[in-house]
Parts: structure tokens; C-alpha cells; sequence
């Protein structure tokens, strides 16, 4: 059964990021919490987005495979589907992920155990995507269905990869954008992702800022390690909740970190944005230039301070630094993502401390597996991905297309070469994770814009495809 919510307007305070306003009805649809049993009837209202101005009867429908947040927040932050739907006479359509946003299978009590949290996985969240596809694209005796291409970044981007290979008589193509499905044991070396990561750093122009950042661990861990240091690193950083043991530095600030250099690669955009809050252009280059000389010391705690403001105050708003979260406030949700973790995407991690700006620290699976069972009762299943998707050997698949972003700390992951030629690879240098994907922007790069018009000349080719064959 579908409803329909309400009907909403989005109109972005930072007119400069690139995102346009957008119009959309909210609906959502009863689908059944497991979808693998007849056991249960048991059901939960999925959320979805949807918009049909510009849909003829021989257009397509251009599905986003919701990812690890609101769904609206994906919505605002991927013009490119909304610039192609006049030119494809297209039906727009954002499917909301169970157990992100406002699709909670339990509601309230969603979090609450494993036994309810047990129905979030990619297979599940897929199944719910080809229900609601059979429910608003159906075929009769005379008309064919709408071809539909599905759409998605990062593990959105995983989720339209695996979506075409899993379901092909559903979707005809897929825009699999900075999509990391390789990032899984045994076909990533551990250390990729923090080594590009730390290369992004050094291409700011400001030599030194690596360097201090390497060196920032150890001056906070000796800070740590008194009541007096303790004292100081409140003082300078500004806690929401005052650090008041060494491991509230060496484990949760140090985490914390770790999160906000990783996220300030991958919104490393060449304007202002705010997909994970508002930002300036390029904000690595502008976090690296309060870093950008030889600091040790209560000086590099100074300025490292300082330089966090870029991705935790650009705005000059926030009164304190919440460092239990590095998307607090942003619709992201890292609570559901980390039991994901510690199921189905396991995806091994390292650093070294020479190639990258990281204390070093090993893969441990064994210790990953016990913490994971600790915070939620479960362990992980390392190979459970690549039984139900693969990922080293796509030769079978058809029509995808994998992009990357090289200055994007996740294209260590994705697929950045295939011998099967109904695979699509675009390699953006300048880019950053999923650029591709946001609406257009004078500041794009020129590879930017290429991207986008292979991507429309890849989905011409499978609509007209799909139109030839005639059969059901």
C-alpha cells in the first residue's frame, strides 16, 4: 500500500554548493521486515521521494538507492539526477534505506537489540527496492515497464552496482559513483585508504601540514597522560564534555580525528558545500593553511584547533566540539553504519605511520570481532559481500558504469579497470567522492563535466537498448 506524506519544497541555504531547489513528494510504501520469510507478515512503512514533472510514457525512472542517512539529505546533494530528468522526459524516485532516516522497521525501539536491528542488511534493503520498483513500474499486456537506472554514491554507489547485478530484470543500467565494492578482505591491501587519504593532504601546498598532523598524536597522548594536560586540551578544543581519562584522547578524540581527515578528503570539493555541513572550497587546502608551518607543542595543539573550526565551525555557530560524533546533525547515521560494520561490510583498515599521517595500526580481525560483539551482541561475516555480490571478477555483468574520484580516499577500493567492455570505468583526477554525482557547478572541473556527459551518453545507449527488445 502506498501513501502519500506531504509535499515539500527544498530551498538550500548555500546557493553556491552547487544544490538547486527541488521539488517532491514524500510517499511510502508498507513493505514486509524480512523479506526472505513467509513466517511473518510483519511490516514497516519504507519511505521514498518521488517527482514526475517532466515524465513522458517512454521515459525512464531514475531510482537512487538511499544510503546510510535521511534520504532527503541525498535528494539536495545529487543534482545530476534532477538536471537529467527534463532531458530524459524522466519519473525522479529516492528510496530511503531501512533503519536510516524515517524508515524504522521498530520504530523507537529499531536500536534497541539484535533481534531488531538483525533486519538491517544490503540484501534486505535491496529486496525493498525491487518491491517498490514492482509496485510503482508495472508492466501490462500492451506497455512495457519504464527502464529504470539506478543511481548511487559511495555505498549508495555499492548498493546500484549490486542492485543491477542482482536484480538486471528490474534496472537496465546502473551509475555506480566512487563505489568501494572492493574494499573487502583479500582484495584491498588495509592500508589504501589512509595513504590516499594522506596524499589529498599533501597536494594542499602546504608541505608541513602532514607533518604535523603526524605529529599531533603524540603531543595529545603526552597532554593525555596528566590531570593538568587533560586540563589544557579541554581548554584549547573546547569540549562538549570535558576529556577527563587518557583514553578519552588516545581513543575517542584520536577515532574522532581520524573521521573528520577522512571526511574533509572526500567533500573536497572546488566550492562551498554542506552535505556533511557547511564547508568553504576546497577545505583540506583550508584546514592545511592554519597547519602550514613547523609547529610542536601547545602552539600545533593551537592550531590544529583552529583548523578544526573549517569542518566544525565554518558556519561560526557551533558553541563547543562534539567529538562523540563526526556527522552529528547531519542525517548521516553512524550508530546503524556501525552495526552494518560489524555484520556484512568489513572493510580492513591500517596504517603505518610512514605512508600515511596515521599512528600505526594493524588489521586485527579477531579484536575487531570481539568489539563488535561486544557493542551489539553480533559478529562479522568478512566474506558475506562477495559470496552474495562479488567483487574481484565482474566479467558476467553488464552495464554498470564505475566512477571514481582520485583524490577520493574510497577509490582505493572501487573498480578502476575492467577487460569486460559492458563495464563503464571513468576516472576523474580533481575529483572528490561522488562529485560526479552533485548538480553542476562553474567551479567543476573539466573532468567533472566529462564524467557527467559519459554518464547520459551510457544511459541514451540502454534506454535504447532496452526499447529494442520488444519481448517480455
Amino acid at each position: 500500500m502506498i501513501a502519500v506524506s506531504w509535499c515539500v519544497l527544498f530551498i538550500p541555504a548555500l546557493a553556491v554548493s552547487g544544490v538547486v531547489a527541488y521539488e517532491y513528494q514524500i510517499k511510502t510504501l508498507d513493505v514486509p521486515i524480512d523479506q526472505f520469510s513467509f513466517t511473518s507478515n510483519a511490516t514497516f512503512k519504507l519511505r521514498y521521494l518521488h517527482n514526475d514533472t517532466y515524465a513522458r510514457s517512454d521515459g525512464p525512472i531514475l531510482l537512487y538507492a538511499g544510503n546510510e542517512g535521511d534520504i532527503e539529505l541525498f535528494a539536495q546533494n545529487t543534482g545530476f539526477m534532477w538536471e537529467l530528468a527534463p532531458k530524459l522526459n524522466a519519473t525522479v524516485v529516492f528510496a530511503e534505506h531501512r533503519y536510516y532516516g524515517k524508515s524504522l522497521p521498530f520504530g523507537n525501539r529499531s536500536f534497541e537489540s539484535p533481534a531488531t536491528l538483525g533486519y538491517l542488511t544490503s540484501e534486505q534493503a535491496l529486496a525493498d527496492y525491487a518491491l517498490l520498483l514492482g509496485t510503482i513500474n508495472t508492466a501490462n499486456g500492451t506497455n512495457r515497464a519504464k527502464p529504470v537506472i539506478v543511481f548511487g554514491g559511495s555505498y549508495g554507489g555499492m548498493l546500484a552496482a549490486w542492485f543491477r547485478i542482482k536484480y538486471p530484470h528490474l534496472v537496465v543500467g546502473a551509475i555506480a559513483a566512487s563505489a568501494p565494492i572492493r574494499q573487502f578482505p583479500d582484495l584491498t591491501p588495509c592500508g589504501v585508504f589512509n595513504q590516499i587519504l594522506t596524499s589529498v593532504f599533501r597536494t594542499a601546498d602546504k608541505p608541513e601540514c602532514v607533518h604535523n598532523i603526524r605529529r599531533s598524536w603524540q603531543v595529545m597522548s603526552n597532554y593525555s597522560a596528566t590531570a593538568d594536560g587533560l586540563r589544557v586540551l579541554n581548554e584549547k578544543f573546547h569540549f562538549c564534555t570535558n576529556l577527563t581519562k587518557a583514553t578519552d584522547v588516545t581513543e575517542t578524540l584520536f577515532a574522532y580525528l581520524a573521521d573528520v581527515y577522512g571526511n574533509l578528503a572526500m567533500i573536497n570539493y572546488p566550492y562551498e558545500s554542506n552535505f556533511l555541513g557547511p564547508v568553504p572550497a576546497y577545505p583540506v587546502r583550508e584546514f592545511c593553511s592554519h597547519l602550514a608551518l613547523n609547529y610542536t607543542g601547545a602552539e600545533l595543539l593551537d592550531r590544529l584547533s583552529l583548523a578544526l573550526n573549517v569542518y566544525t565551525n565554518y558556519s561560526g555557530q557551533v558553541l563547543c566540539l562534539n567529538i562523540n560524533s563526526s556527522y552529528a546533525g547531519t542525517g548521516l547515521d553512524d550508530h546503524a553504519w556501525d552495526f552494518q560494520s560489524c555484520t556484512e561490510m568489513v572493510m580492513p583498515m591500517c596504517t603505518d605511520g610512514v605512508h600515511d599521517m596515521f599512528l600505526p595500526q594493524q588489521w586485527d580481525l579477531h579484536a575487531y570481532t570481539e568489539k563488535c560483539f561486544k557493542k551489539f551482541g553480533v559478529r562479522p561475516r568478512p566474506t558475506n559481500v562477495l559470496i552474495n555480490y562479488g567483487g574481484q571478477f565482474l566479467d558476467s555483468i553488464t552495464n554498470i558504469v564505475f566512477s571514481n574520484g582520485l583524490l577520493d580516499p574510497w577509490s582505493g577500493g572501487g573498480v578502476l579497470r575492467s577487460s569486460n567492455d559492458k563495464i563503464k570505468i571513468i576516472l576523474i583526477p580533481e575529483g572528490a567522492h561522488h562529485i560526479d554525482l552533485r548538480a553542476s557547478n562553474p567551479k567543476d572541473p573539466e573532468t567533472v563535466v566529462l564524467a557527467r556527459e559519459k554518464h547520459y551518453r551510457s544511459i541514451r545507449d540502454w534506454m535504447s537498448e532496452y526499447w529494442r527488445l520488444k519481448s517480455f
